[in-house]
């Protein structure tokens, strides 16, 4: 069912400066950033050459990432996104095996332009996952 790790979450308080660090410091490229309303975030991403890593900045007050950043002022590790063939099957299935999905268990249109899910960090040992559906699945 899972695929390949397509990105790590970093949450950040200054997305400009993250964005710096690692493009001057850490001589990677940074592409973004990009605003994703839907999901209350900023993004940017760092390209490696076997995944990426995500930027997330808020977008305001009520964001996800406003409340992981009143717990964690620096910023931290937010959530790990893991690739799957189809996502509403992979969804079917771990609802089954009593996983709970975030929000209304809909895909959403994530920052990639492809379908999402979150699942609940407490069925997880406290790890919040992403199912990004993969670009091949969603062009069939």
């Amino acid at each position: 069912m899972l695929g390949r790790l397509n990105h790590v979450a970093i949450a950040v308080p200054d997305l400009q400066a993250a964005m710096r660090l690692w493009r001057d410091v850490m001589d990677a490229e940074v592409k973004g950033p990009v605003d994703q309303p839907d999901h209350g975030v900023r993004v940017a991403f760092v390209e490696l050459p076997n995944t990426r890593i995500e930027l997330l900045e808020p977008l305001g007050a009520d964001s996800p990432i406003a409340n992981f950043l009143k717990r964690n002022p620096s910023g931290g590790i937010h959530h790990i996104c893991v690739e799957v063939d189809d996502i509403h099957a992979a969804r079917d299935r771990l609802k089954e095996q009593g996983i709970r999905i975030l929000g209304d268990g809909e895909p959403k249109i994530g920052a990639h332009g492809l379908p999402v899910l979150f699942l609940h960090p407490k069925d997880l040992f406290g790890t919040l996952l992403e199912l990004e559906e993969s670009g091949e699945a969603s062009k069939s």
